[in-house]
């Protein structure tokens, strides 16, 4: 699937955009299954507030049980000081997750993809493992930040193998909120470690090197239907979304089946709803 070239670049940067992966008939039906289960969401039943600020602390039992489900959750700037959302709810929410690519019949043909699997061979994946979905809205104006970080943080093995498959749903620039990137980072060390003991969450401090800044970070603008690839290493964040267009994105987390997985990760799975690959 990948050429020598870009899997050469790949291990290079750390991370890899293939235009127009995924076609409009597909990003559409993604889209519209994405919005009708918000439209059936029902915040009565439990909700949270997704952060990337103090992560650890905002980790209660609506987010430790959507590992095997699917749920959403909600913008920090979404509600108003008495409690109320401050718009419509489909204009609230953050993201759903992280099981849709395993339990949502419209996530699943969309992650289930023998060129997924390819690729993943093609970058190192002996034995492709998708672990985490997530549809994240980026909502017009009150789309929050995501602070720079490591996705090896919440999907720890040895050694180091997980791996983000990011789509691009709509266009995605520097004024809604693209992602950014420090090319070659993935060379730098983990800084922290998301651990799970029982109910316990924590973050883990590693490593105290600093996060990169302005000077090295480069954006990553795509188009609707581009794919990104990025090692787990790789730092990256987002901006908050100031703008009045929204920055849907669809991500995947793989490890190489290969590695030894942490136990002590805050996703795991069992014969229930054992882990699988792309295809």
């Amino acid at each position: 699937m990948l050429t020598t070239e870009q899997q050469a670049r790949y291990h290079a940067d750390g991370y890899l955009v293939l235009p127009g992966f995924k076609d409009s008939a597909a990003i559409a039906a993604l889209r519209a299954r994405a919005l009708a289960i918000v439209d059936a969401f029902n915040p009565a039943e439990g909700s949270a507030i997704f952060t990337t600020q103090n992560q650890a602390a905002a980790s209660d039992d609506w987010f430790l049980g959507s590992d095997r489900t699917l749920r959403c959750f909600f913008e920090e700037a979404a509600f108003a000081p008495d409690g109320t959302l401050k718009q419509a709810k489909a204009l609230s929410i953050n993201k759903i997750g992280h099981a849709m690519h395993d339990l949502d019949p419209v996530f699943e043909q969309f992650s289930r993809d023998a060129r997924l699997a390819a690729i993943a061979r093609d970058i190192g994946l002996v034995d492709a493992r998708v672990w985490q979905s997530q549809y994240i809205f980026k909502q017009p104006g009150i789309g929050g930040e995501v602070r720079w970080h490591q996705d090896a943080t919440f999907f720890d093995t040895t050694p180091v193998s997980v791996t983000t498959f990011w789509f691009a749903l709509e266009e995605a620039t520097v004024d809604n909120g693209c992602l950014w990137v420090e090319t070659g980072g993935h060379t730098s060390p983990l800084r922290e470690r998301f651990v799970r003991d029982g109910e316990r969450i924590a973050m883990e401090k590693l490593d105290d090197m600093a996060w990169p800044d302005n000077s090295v970070a480069v954006p990553l603008e795509a188009q609707a239907g581009d794919l990104v690839i990025f090692h787990g290493l790789l730092p990256h964040y987002s901006a908050p979304n100031t703008s009045p267009r929204s920055r849907h994105a669809f991500t995947l987390h793989a490890t190489d089946g290969a590695t030894s997985y942490s136990a002590r990760n805050w996703i795991q799975r069992d014969a229930a709803l054992p882990v699988r690959g792309f295809d």
